[in-house]
């Protein structure tokens, strides 16, 4: 099954360049390209594609703007968010409009495929360093700023997947640490994301952060 991608950013250097990398990849295709975010949620809407790679800085309708429609409107197209080190006011708002992956640019292109494939099978993913910096961002904020909700009807081992989920582990990696199979810590993800009403891993992250299971040290 090919990954239908809809590259925007307000680059043509940025474009071409994905373009030419996911040209040579098996299985992913690029079915159209904008330069704003508004051309962006027109392609989406005519192509519904499986994956929007999505600058957030363009002129006019911005990329979470864009993101905000294209996940409230279409469904079955992911927003993966492609951005700079200084975008980092903008990380949480893209979250909270629904984008399903947050990159930076200067990530290997092969690493930014790989994202597009997880995204396009229905996960969620954050860069590293773009987790790092969403830390903090919950770090520096008062107490009791933002939405607050409580962690209700989940278990005690729950609670430990989640946490580990937040620092941003793969269920391989969660297995592991917890001594138990990735099947298992498959299992814990998916009841977890039954539980919270979450749409995947990485509002799993958010729920985590801003319910206070999970907090920055230093």
């Amino acid at each position: 099954m090919t990954v239908r991608v809809v590259l925007a950013d307000d680059q043509p250097l940025v474009r071409a360049a994905l373009q030419m990398v996911i040209t040579d990849a098996e299985g992913i295709e690029v079915a159209g390209e904008a330069g704003n975010g508004a051309e962006a949620f027109a392609l989406a809407e005519a192509l519904r594609p499986d994956v929007v790679v999505m600058d957030i800085r363009m002129p006019g309708t911005d990329g979470i703007e864009a993101t905000r429609r294209i996940t409230e409107q279409l469904d079955g197209t992911h927003v993966i968010v492609l951005t700079t080190f200084d975008d980092d006011d903008y990380v949480y708002g893209a979250l909270r409009a629904g984008a399903a992956g947050f990159l930076v640019k200067d990530m290997a292109l092969d690493d930014i495929l790989a994202a597009v494939r997880i995204v396009a099978a229905g996960d969620g993913l954050i860069a590293p360093a773009v987790t790092r910096r969403l830390i903090r961002d919950f770090a520096a904020r008062p107490p009791g700023t933002g939405r607050r909700r409580e962690l209700t009807g989940i278990t005690d081992r729950e609670r430990e997947v989640l946490t580990l989920v937040a620092g941003g582990l793969s269920n391989t990696e969660i297995a592991q640490t917890l001594f138990i199979s990735v099947a298992t810590a498959k299992t814990y993800v998916t009841r977890l994301l039954s539980k919270l009403g979450a749409r995947d891993r990485v509002q799993l992250v958010i729920i985590a952060y801003e319910t206070g299971l999970v907090r920055a040290s230093g």
